[in-house]
C-alpha cells in the first residue's frame, strides 16, 4: 500500500544520483490499489523540486528548457482529495513562497548561465488567482535580481498554441511552470521533437538527483506483444543528462549528439512502436555505434548548421 516500499526508499537515500526506469501509476478503475505515483512520492521524499526537460529541434529553430516545479501544485496532495457529498468532489492545489521561489530562481539562473537570457513564466493567473498569482508575483520580484534576463508571463492555454506556431515558437528559450502545467506542456514539446519517447528528464534537488524517461511503462505495448519495439531514446537522453550532472560532460555531450543524429538527422533506423520499425535493442545499438564515430562532433555540427539554414 505504498508507492515506494520502505526498504527501496532506504536504498535510494543512500545514493545521491538515481537513474529510474518507467513505472505505472495506478488510476481509478485499475486492478491495483489507487495509491500515489512512485514519481510523485520520490520527488517529495527526496525533495527533487526542479524537473528539468530540454527539447531541441534545430530544423525548426527550437531550443527549449523547461523548469517544472516538482513537489507542490496540484500534485502535492493529488491522492488526498475527497467527496464532500455524492455530488461534490474536491482536490487541492498547494503553493508555498519557498517552493515557488526556488524553481523560479533555478530557471533564471539557467537563462543567465547559458546566455539565453529569456524566461517565460507559464500560469493561468487570470483564473487561478491565488496560487498562480503567487507564481507571477514572485517571478516579478526575482527578476529584479537578474537585470540581464528578460521575462514575461504567458497563460498556459495560449502557450499550448504558440508552441506549434512557426512564427513564435523559436523565440521561447526557458520556461518556468507550476507542476500540472509543466507535466502537460512538456509532453506537447516532446511530441514536437518526435514523441515522448525522445525526451529525457532530470529531477534535481539540493542533495539528490533522479534521471528518468518522461513516459510511463507502456502497458498497452506489452499486452499487444509490442514491448520489443518500445523507444529507448527517452531513457538514453536521461543518461546523457545524468552524465552531464555528475561531471562526465564530454560523454554526456557525445551521447546527446549521437541521439540527435540518429533521431533527427540521419534516421537510418526509425522507431514506430511496431514491427514496421526498429526494435529498441537495434536502435540503442545504432545510437552507440554513432557515438563511437571519430567524426561525431563535426557531423553533428554540419547537420545542425544545415538545419538552421533551412529554417
Amino acid at each position: 500500500m505504498k508507492a515506494i516500499p520502505d526498504d527501496t526508499l532506504e536504498e535510494l537515500k543512500k545514493c545521491h544520483v538515481i537513474l529510474k526506469g518507467p513505472t505505472t501509476t495506478p488510476a481509478k478503475g485499475d486492478p491495483w490499489p489507487n495509491i500515489e505515483s512512485a514519481n510523485v512520492a520520490m520527488r517529495k521524499e527526496l525533495d527533487l523540486f526542479a524537473n528539468v526537460r530540454p527539447v531541441s529541434v534545430p530544423e525548426l529553430g527550437i531550443d527549449w528548457t523547461f523548469y517544472r516545479e516538482n513537489t507542490e501544485g496540484s500534485y502535492a496532495l493529488g491522492s488526498d482529495g475527497f467527496f464532500v457529498s455524492d455530488d461534490l468532489a474536491m482536490d487541492f492545489c498547494v503553493a508555498t513562497t519557498q517552493g515557488t521561489e526556488r524553481i523560479i530562481r533555478a530557471g533564471f539562473e539557467h537563462a543567465k548561465k547559458t546566455g539565453t537570457n529569456y524566461v517565460s513564466i507559464i500560469v493561468k493567473a487570470n483564473i487561478i488567482k491565488t496560487t498562480d498569482g503567487l507564481f507571477v508575483d514572485l517571478a516579478d520580484k526575482i527578476a529584479e535580481d537578474y537585470p540581464g534576463v528578460k521575462h514575461d508571463v504567458w497563460f498556459v492555454d495560449i502557450t499550448t498554441a504558440k508552441l506549434i506556431d512557426p512564427a513564435r515558437r523559436s523565440d521561447f528559450k526557458v520556461f518556468v511552470l507550476p507542476n500540472l502545467y509543466g507535466d502537460i506542456i512538456t509532453d506537447e514539446a516532446a511530441q514536437i521533437q518526435g514523441g515522448v519517447g525522445t525526451a529525457g528528464s532530470a529531477n534535481i534537488g539540493k542533495r539528490y538527483a533522479m534521471f528518468e524517461a518522461i513516459h510511463g511503462s507502456a502497458p498497452r505495448m506489452v499486452t499487444e506483444g509490442r514491448a520489443q519495439y518500445a523507444d529507448p531514446c527517452s531513457m538514453i537522453k536521461a543518461v546523457a543528462l545524468m552524465m552531464d550532472h555528475i561531471g562526465e560532460n564530454e560523454k554526456g555531450k557525445r551521447l546527446g549528439m549521437a541521439l540527435d543524429i540518429c533521431c533527427q538527422f540521419e534516421k537510418k533506423l526509425v522507431m514506430t512502436g511496431r514491427d514496421t520499425g526498429a526494435t529498441g535493442d537495434e536502435f540503442a545499438q545504432y545510437v552507440l555505434d554513432t557515438m563511437d564515430r571519430a567524426d561525431l562532433e563535426q557531423a553533428w555540427q554540419g547537420y545542425v548548421d544545415a538545419a538552421k539554414a533551412k529554417n
